[in-house]
């Protein structure tokens, strides 16, 4: 049986001037274009073609190996962005079409996306965004792994949900986001949990004592932007705190009990100050 989407092993059943016709046997045939031929091929020869649709829908294979097959999930780039839609490269010459109600955000030209391939009511094949469905559990990872992922969708209320590896469902949760995530964007993050459902749980922060050392780089430029003296102390609200260094209260205090310890800053009731070195 010739499957949509797939690659799969095809006999050569018979030659035309426009190319040779491929099958199990002679009552279901599909063409594989001239060019597509091997060299020297035969009748009889089985051959490794992926099945897909024309510019006018007719069912057409090629030697051509493309970037995502039928149920995968792949990173895409945009190759057009129209009316109707998205166009993305896959590797074929014909674009795989991504229609705007399969979409999770709007998408631009030339950045890359979390896609998935599926069949749509035509019988096209076609992307979707919405690649949950698509995404493995768990796989070999283990708690505090260094992991890459691509954002594939936002929800405001829980976090950002991330494709790891293209691959497997990962969360950042609403509390772990500090910086402005968008959907496309590849992010480095750091496996905090494999829940039981085998959903993993995800941080672009590192380990507490490691991420100190950056917070604390991170509070002294602020505090130089301010030349020196920060207008508020360590009980200053996490709004603030988000707004000026895209962290978590807890990390803010983590990080300024640090450099006081240090004694590179001077905590009063109005103010963090730098401390001046003595010449």
């Amino acid at each position: 049986m010739i499957e949509l989407g797939k690659i799969q092993k095809l006999k050569i059943v018979k030659f035309a001037d426009f190319g040779a016709y491929l099958g199990e046997d002679d009552r279901e045939i599909i063409l594989l274009p001239k060019k597509q031929v091997p060299e020297n091929a035969k009748i009889g020869d089985t051959v490794a073609v992926f099945v897909y649709r024309d510019s006018e829908d007719r069912l057409i294979c090629t030697t051509t190996i493309p970037k995502i097959t039928l149920g995968e999930v792949a990173v895409l780039r945009v190759s057009d962005v129209t009316k109707i839609g998205a166009f993305l490269d896959w590797g074929l010459e014909k674009d795989l079409f991504l229609s705007f109600k399969e979409m999770t955000a709007r998408v631009v030209r030339d950045k890359e996306y979390a896609v998935a391939l599926y069949i749509d009511k035509s019988n096209r094949l076609a992307a979707t965004m919405k690649v949950y469905p698509y995404l493995k559990l768990a796989g070999d990872y283990e708690r505090d792994d260094e992991v890459t992922g691509i954002v594939y969708e936002i929800n405001p209320d829980f976090g950002a949900y991330v494709a790891i590896d293209g691959e497997y469902q990962g969360m950042i949760l609403k509390n772990e986001v500090h910086d402005t995530l968008n959907v496309g964007d590849t992010v480095n993050a750091r496996v905090v949990k494999i829940r039981d459902d085998g959903k993993i749980n995800l941080s672009p922060n590192k380990k507490a004592y490691l991420q100190m050392d950056e917070d604390s780089e991170k509070i002294i430029n602020v505090i130089m932007e301010y030349d020196g003296v920060l207008p508020y102390n360590d009980k200053v609200s996490p709004a603030i705190i988000e707004r000026d260094f895209h962290m978590s209260k807890a990390a803010f205090k983590r990080a300024v009990g640090r450099l006081y310890k240090a004694r590179k800053i001077e905590i009063t009731e109005k103010s963090i100050k730098l401390v001046q070195k003595k010449a």
